[in-house]
């Protein structure tokens, strides 16, 4: 099926792209090493900016940190993908007051700075800082996830809910059991993409004094005691945030390939025919 879409490369082509490979491979290890350079000429890997990391009360200040981010993003997330079925289900309803109510929540709250609604919450509201930010980031990503999950069920086959319909289903058991599980394998890397933007968001806490993974690295970073080891905490913090994200595609990686393997989507084997035999009617009808 690929050397139909497209022609293979022939002997020239694939040296040409060899070749092109190895001179993007060594401009890439030459910023690296331009950037490591300038690290080294001011000062960023001297003793005194890496020694916090060594004290036992630092260390618990960055898991303490990396604590309460997983646990706003932990409630974030659940609480924007219940949200996002909620409002999805709204607009996909045939009930016309209810389905324009929920395209008018869902376009305000997409188009609403995520940062305004966690300010408004936490200074209007008057509410807690892990409350907020919760709250603002449940809005935003469930009013876009809400759209992920809409465009998710219009994506499958017309023909697949007419089908459940005429097999004399509820529209409630068509989109559960026949557009709902068909749309998942769709709406997975959508899903996963927006749960990474609301990890990533959670690191606006600190901003409301939410002593999350970025705010303990902060404190760190503005220590006079250390000589302002900036650079040496954002060394430490970054692969933290991105290993998370790595995880997340990971598991969604994972989910995919669970279902695909799962027996109620796969289509079961088929036994081979036997040979026919005549019966003696038949043996008679054909002497």
């Amino acid at each position: 099926m690929s050397a139909a879409l497209y022609d293979l490369p022939g002997p020239r082509a694939r040296r040409r792209h060899r070749w092109f490979g190895i001179a993007g491979t060594l401009v890439l290890l030459a910023l690296l090493g331009w950037v490591l350079v300038l690290l080294f000429r001011t000062g960023q890997f001297t003793a005194a900016k890496w020694t916090p990391f060594l004290y036992q009360g630092i260390q618990d200040l960055l898991l303490t940190g990396l604590a309460n981010t997983l646990r706003a993003f932990g409630l974030a997330a659940v609480l924007a993908l219940a949200l996002g079925a909620v409002l999805a289900a709204g607009r996909l309803s045939a009930h016309r007051p209810l389905r324009w109510a929920c395209t008018v929540l869902v376009e305000f709250f997409r188009a609403m700075p995520v940062l305004v609604m966690i300010f408004f919450i936490y200074v209007a509201l008057r509410a807690e800082p892990l409350t907020a930010l919760v709250s603002g980031l449940a809005l935003y990503n469930g009013s876009v996830l809400a759209e992920v999950f809409r465009s998710g069920v219009h994506a499958v086959e017309r023909g697949q809910g007419e089908a459940a319909y005429a097999l004399g289903m509820r529209k409630t058991q068509v989109m559960v059991h026949v557009l709902v599980p068909q749309a998942v394998r769709a709406m997975l890397p959508a899903i996963i993409s927006q749960l990474v933007v609301a990890l990533k968001d959670t690191s606006l806490g600190f901003l409301i004094t939410y002593e999350e993974f970025l705010h303990a690295g902060k404190l760190i970073a503005a220590n006079l005691d250390y000589d302002l080891p900036f650079i040496p905490v954002v060394l430490v913090i970054s692969p933290v945030y991105i290993g998370l994200c790595m995880l997340l595609s990971w598991l969604a990686t994972w989910a995919a390939r669970r279902q695909r393997r799962n027996p109620r989507v796969e289509p079961g084997e088929v036994a081979a025919p036997e040979p026919a035999t005549l019966r003696t009617g038949d043996h008679r009808a054909h002497g």
